[in-house]
């Protein structure tokens, strides 16, 4: 055994020196795919919204009841598969959740009415909170330590590209019925093989579990120098929620989880009523549709940006200024008085409040040691679908009291405000090791 060999190490300097590989560029395309999936999953029968109710016979409080039933089945799912992912692996928790998903979904494209449509879709949104919740932990451990924030916040990419897909599928597939569009959405889970040959298991996972070889050989084919050597892990029990609330981890648990609420509350209260918000301007289905493919190709941009500074500038600062901004773009498009100006404002809220999105998905993963990542994930996972949940039906109930277009907008944007303020007090974590 050489000196190189006989070294022990946090399992986190084993990824200081790490290069970032063809290996590492398969993985994040894998991946990427995954979160593609769920983004189409979460947005799809929206744009097919009208057929789905007139096929059913059901009217806006049923569709918002059918829209809102994946989210729903997420809330509990995400907190199972958050520890299980602790407990059992990164990667046998997003194969088996991805392939779940598929085969419930094709059985909900032959629903026979909204109940059991409805009840599939629950079942469908238990089965894909495993890979919902695991694919940024996933990847986050995976990465080269210089490259984690960089390469992370190009994975949120995958968000606007689901979203594109699912208009695109409304316009394409929209005219066959949204049974097509489901059984679309079921054939993506065979993706689940695709994860399982290019992704290999975490190296912290492994480590922490005591299998030293197995994650030497991963750190080897990732191209680590330091893959030889003894790794170890910060010593907590696995998978425990419980210890999300004690400690230094209590006051981060509980300001992340009241951000990741007012956050997606935000994004969501605005994305599932953007059509109807915009016919009440004037603008026409298919304009509406058109609108929103534009906000998503804008959205992109706003990744990349921020993948580019957050390196430079941390996590901390780069989220903050473009939720700001993204808080001044809210009120361009809330007040404007024009179509331009309806536009504009839109597409500067679109462009940095999914830059910050980024940045989140980022940051979030990173609070937690590798025996609680999961879980900590999975938790605020959780407070995200809550808000997805309950957002849709508030944005609804306001538009049903005559309560207007600018005064609803100005209440999505002040969960934005919410959302900066609850940042301030977080850690930074851009360059530091994971635990």
């Amino acid at each position: 055994m050489t000196a190189i060999d006989s070294r022990t190490l946090p399992i986190g300097a084993a990824f200081d020196r790490m290069p970032f590989t063809r290996r590492h560029a398969l993985i994040g395309l894998a991946l990427f795919i995954a979160f593609v999936i769920e983004s189409w999953e979460q947005l799809a029968l929206v744009y097919v919204s009208g057929d789905l109710g007139a096929k059913l016979g059901i009217d806006e409080a049923g569709i918002g009841i059918v829209l809102s039933a994946v989210a729903f089945g997420m809330i509990p799912g995400v907190l199972v598969w958050g520890p299980v992912a602790d407990r059992l692996g990164r990667r046998p928790t997003a194969f088996w959740s991805l392939l779940a998903y598929g085969i419930i979904a094709l059985a909900s494209a032959f629903a026979p009415n909204a109940a059991v449509l409805v009840a599939l879709r629950v079942a469908s949104g238990l089965a894909l909170a495993g890979v919902y919740t695991i694919t940024f932990p996933f990847f986050l451990e995976l990465l080269p330590t210089r490259q984690r924030g960089r390469a992370a916040v190009y994975l949120s990419i995958g968000w606007p590209i689901g979203m594109l897909a699912a208009i695109g599928a409304s316009v394409g597939l929209g005219g066959l019925g949204w049974h097509v569009v489901v059984i679309a959405s079921a054939a993506a889970g065979l993706w689940a093989f695709a994860i399982r040959a290019w992704v290999p298991e975490s190296p912290y996972w492994l480590a922490a579990r005591g299998r030293q070889e197995e994650a030497r050989a991963v750190l080897r084919a990732l191209g680590s120098p330091d893959a030889d050597a003894t790794f170890t892990v910060a010593s907590r029990r696995a998978g425990r929620p419980l210890d999300l609330f004690r400690g230094g981890l209590a006051r981060i648990t509980v300001v992340m989880l009241a951000l990741n609420f007012v956050f997606n509350w935000g994004y969501w209260g605005l994305q599932t009523w953007l059509p109807t918000l915009l016919q009440d301007r004037g603008l026409t289905l298919s304009a509406s549709l058109g609108f929103a493919a534009l906000s998503a190709l804008l959205m992109i941009p706003g990744y990349v940006s921020a993948s580019l500074l957050t390196g430079r500038f941390g996590r901390k600062r780069v989220f903050l200024v473009y939720v700001v901004a993204a808080v001044l773009g809210g009120l361009w498009f809330a007040t404007a008085s024009s179509m331009t100006g309806l536009y504009l404002g839109n597409f500067v809220l679109s462009f940095f409040s999914m830059g910050a999105w980024g940045v989140w998905n980022t940051w979030n993963g990173e609070f937690y040691p590798t025996a609680l990542r999961g879980t900590g994930y999975s938790w605020a996972t959780a407070a995200q679908l809550v808000a997805t949940t309950v957002a849709p039906s508030a944005v609804g109930a306001l538009l049903a009291n005559a309560t207007g277009f600018t005064a609803t907008m100005l209440i999505i944007n002040a969960f934005m405000v919410a959302t900066a303020l609850l940042a301030v007090p977080l850690p930074e974590t851009e360059g530091r090791e994971l635990e």
